[in-house]
């Protein structure tokens, strides 16, 4: 069976905070003709409305807890504020583009974290997806722009890693689709050397990717990135590439490529 293209596309913080990027990434974004998905979180947006809010943040080990108040932010700017302007800067470059959480069709299911460490509170892990759904939106021409917010199917919203979303739904929709997933953040790609934005190593594969670990060159929050990255490409996700927004508008230049 001839499947066909699925691009999936996760944008961080840094581009979610300046405007002027963000625009020119969803005007690049629209002009992508197959099928495509974008997934977000909401920067440093939940931040700022906490504190308006007088809303304290608990931070564990660099880590921030969702308790219920907190739940209550995300949710208000990843699934209100963060998603709607995304999806309007969309519909003005006419694209036909739906703003969801996992609760939206059943699509992202997760369960509550459980750990026996710590509790960072209503924190959600993907176990699955409804492909089946995601497809009937995809094959009327419209793009799903999901948050970073799933739920449990008994009632409950939970914080969910944007990473993980993006991951889970590649993996899910890859039995369907020729599935490409594409990680935008402020660099060209992952780094050998992080004062040097042009020291992008252009392919990692899982032996490489141990040794850079070793080394200590990859350290920090890009090692659950690639984590998820090994994991969905096992699970039969067909390309994944981590570079800056301009990847879409020039493919040619500078970018990581993850291959098993």
């Amino acid at each position: 069976m001839n499947k066909n293209q699925l691009t999936i596309i996760k944008i961080g913080g840094n581009v979610i905070d300046n405007p002027e990027v963000l625009f020119r990434f969803l005007q690049d974004f629209s002009t992508l003709k197959t099928p495509k998905i974008l997934v977000h979180g909401g920067g440093k947006a939940a931040t700022r409305l906490a504190v308006k809010l007088g809303v304290e943040s608990i931070m564990i080990d660099g880590r921030r807890v969702t308790n219920e108040e907190m739940l209550d932010v995300a949710i208000m700017t990843y699934a209100g504020l963060c998603n709607k302007k995304i999806v309007a800067q969309l519909q003005g470059f006419n694209n036909s583009a739906i703003g969801l959480t996992g609760a939206d069709g059943n699509s992202i299911f997760s369960q509550k974290r459980e750990n026996s460490t710590n509790d960072y509170g209503f924190v959600g892990d993907v176990i699955g997806i409804n492909s089946e759904w995601i497809k009937k939106l995809l094959d009327s021409g419209i793009t799903p722009v999901f948050c970073a917010i799933t739920h449990d199917k008994k009632g409950q919203l939970l914080n969910t890693n944007a990473d993980s979303i993006a991951q889970s739904l590649a993996v899910g929709l890859s039995s369907l689709y020729n599935t490409t997933l594409l990680y935008c953040f402020e660099k060209m790609g992952v780094l050998q050397d992080i004062e040097d934005d042009t020291s992008v190593i252009e392919s990692i594969n899982y032996n490489s990717y141990q040794n850079l670990k070793t080394n200590n060159i990859i350290h920090s929050g890009m090692i659950p990135k690639l984590d998820n990255c090994f994991e969905a490409l096992a699970q039969g996700v067909e390309n994944i590439i981590i570079s800056n927004p301009e990847i879409i508008s020039n493919p040619n230049q500078l970018h990581t490529r993850i291959t098993l």
